[in-house]
């Protein structure tokens, strides 16, 4: 692995060690403000810029906002040996099968600790056979819905776990791309699957080898890497490795003359194979062993263009590659010209130190300049999120102060006023419309009550996109990606007002989101309703968000003309105006 990677997982790995504790204090009943501070550490440091050990000797670690002594004591801790001794006393004394119940949905501390008292329930199989045999619906503030709801969130959670989400899946996969291009007889290595297809979750790794050398040599090759902890192949030119740390990936080894046709298998989806392989057999062209074959003749493809190109295709770029009508499509040469990530002028939907941010409108202006952007757009969350330090109006107009005195000293940026408020439960939006109306535009989205039922949640959704003030309805179903499904809603009525209205639906690009989904993507540009893109950035690391949504929208068929963020500023405020009144 390379050295990048190894910080990016100590990164990862620390944080995660920080939210472990916090959710053992949490099943102790400790004090609020430190579980707090155990939380909020752990965002720090999974999104600190450098390398943790550096962060330390250099003291920036210590002067990152969220990362106190106490924390960074830990933090020293796990680099220096590995462990945290705090996080194995918490284990003695919390069984962690509690810990893990954290993880399902609308399994709060409370319930937790009322079921582990009453019925001595302290792993997930012990809370399963209650919730089957009758035993937790007898419990007082249970019953039987309750009951049908913690196996419905089980069941979430063990799918859950055979998959990751896309960005820790795409730096694993490029670390190991990187390692392996370094093997001597490799000419180059791939990322291919999903995560070149930039699903939302990922289930394999698989890399790619173009290679001058035998499978059975680079295989050989492969076992000697240091972390591997098993190999076990699949045929003559396919084999998983297995990883001490218990990761795993699928390595598939290629000629230069064949690549083509090796990394289209390798990258395409089920579906969109057999749309090929349909194709294929009606040029009379076959896909047999990896290879395309007219009759009994090999074609070589030493690239996937010349793949394409033999099957009379347009080259089908990997987001496309899902089985969703893109053969056809290149086989009349329709396939969309997709959204480039340069293509984006503003950066819409990032949060500054006003509310839960961890940096400041300066900063994030810069940066966003810096990335290419010509427009900024601050939408910190309103009063109704106090749990993330929402903004009263006295806030938001300090605010505004500040956004104008940083548009006057900056050039080749300009800071646009906004708030992420919150859509309270009839529908209405978090800041009476004299506040509304001083902002250059307005996310709403839902942060609470997300078990309404589907009926109640769509008429919430339609009322607020009644404002006259609302720009963009942000992460529209409320999905956490391997953590939280998406509430009741009925998106066809939700996308229908979107477009007769002219609000906006976001693709929040936030990797544990992604919502909107692409499979909806697709329908809404379809329906005619407009599609922002939205980082959900909460520092600066957080502008790279972006990428991830640009993603979704290249599956979701968009193009630069689709997404309303690449407009340019005035036209942009032009578009947010639109629907106020006078």
């Amino acid at each position: 692995m390379t050295d990048a990677v190894r910080s990016f997982m100590d990164r990862k790995a620390v944080a995660q060690v920080l939210e472990q504790i916090a959710a053992f204090l949490e099943l102790k009943a400790e004090n609020p403000f430190r579980i707090r501070a155990f939380r909020t550490a752990a965002r720090a440091v999974g999104s600190f810029p450098g390398d943790l050990r550096e962060g330390i000797e250099d003291g920036s670690l210590a002067a990152t906002k969220g990362v106190g002594p106490a924390t960074l004591q830990i933090v020293a801790e796990i680099v220096a040996t590995g462990r945290a001794s705090m996080l194995e006393e918490l284990r003695e004394q919390i069984p962690p099968g509690l810990v893990e119940m954290l993880a399902i949905s609308g399994l709060g501390v409370a319930k937790i600790r009322q079921m582990h008292e009453v019925l001595d329930i302290d792993s997930v199989p012990e809370l399963e056979a209650a919730a089957l045999d009758g035993r937790l619906a007898r419990l007082p503030r249970f019953g039987p819905k309750t009951s049908e709801n913690i196996l419905k969130g089980i069941a979430f959670l063990r799918q859950a776990s055979a998959y990751r989400l896309s960005h820790h899946a795409a730096d694993e996969a490029e670390g190991l791309r990187a390692a392996l291009e370094r093997l001597p007889g490799v000419l180059e290595a791939v990322v291919a699957g999903e995560v070149r297809r930039r699903t939302e979750v990922v289930r394999d790794i698989v890399i790619v080898l173009v290679a001058e050398v035998p499978p059975a040599e680079l295989f050989r090759r492969l076992g000697q890497l240091p972390g591997i902890h098993e190999f076990a192949g699949q045929d003559d030119r396919r084999l998983t490795l297995r990883f001490a740390g218990g990761a795993s990936a699928q390595i598939v080894v290629t000629t230069p003359v064949n690549a083509g046709a090796v990394l289209v298998q390798a990258t395409g989806s089920e579906s969109h194979l057999r749309e090929l392989a349909a194709h294929a057999a009606s040029r009379d062209f076959s896909l047999t062993g990896a290879a395309l074959w007219r009759g009994s003749e090999f074609v070589p493809t030493p690239d996937e263009a010349r793949f394409y190109a033999a099957l009379d295709l347009d080259c089908i770029p990997p987001e496309l590659r899902e089985g969703q009508g893109e053969v056809e499509a290149a086989a009349h040469h329709a396939l969309p010209p997709l959204l480039e990530r340069s293509d984006l002028r503003g950066f819409l939907h990032c949060h500054t130190r006003y509310s839960d941010g961890s940096s400041s409108v300066e900063e994030l202006a810069l940066a966003c300049r810096d990335a290419g952007f010509e427009y900024v757009g601050i939408t910190d969350h309103s009063q109704a999120a106090a749990y993330a330090g929402g903004l009263k109006p006295d806030d938001l107009a300090r605010q505004s102060d500040e956004i104008d005195a940083v548009n006057a000293r900056l050039d080749g940026i300009r800071v646009l006023k906004g708030v992420e408020a919150d859509i309270l439960q009839d529908g209405r939006i978090d800041f009476d419309e004299s506040v509304l109306a001083r902002l250059d535009f307005v996310i709403a989205s839902v942060h609470s009550r997300f078990n309404m039922g589907e009926r109640e949640m769509t008429a919430r959704m339609l009322a607020a996109m009644d404002n006259p003030y609302l720009t963009i309805l942000g992460h529209p179903t409320g999905r956490l990606l391997l953590s939280r499904e998406p509430y009741g809603l009925d998106l066809d009525a939700v996308i229908e007002k979107a477009a007769a209205t002219g609000v906006a639906l976001e693709i929040n690009a936030d990797p544990h989101r992604l919502d909107l989904d692409w499979r909806v993507v697709r329908r809404t540009r379809e329906r005619g309703a407009a599609i922002s893109i939205g980082a959900d950035a909460h520092n600066v690391a957080g502008i790279a968000n972006v990428e991830f949504g640009v993603g979704t929208a290249r599956k979701g068929w968009l193009g630069p003309d689709d997404v309303l963020n690449t407009l340019p500023v005035e036209q942009f405020l032009a578009r947010a105006a639109r629907r106020k009144p006078g």
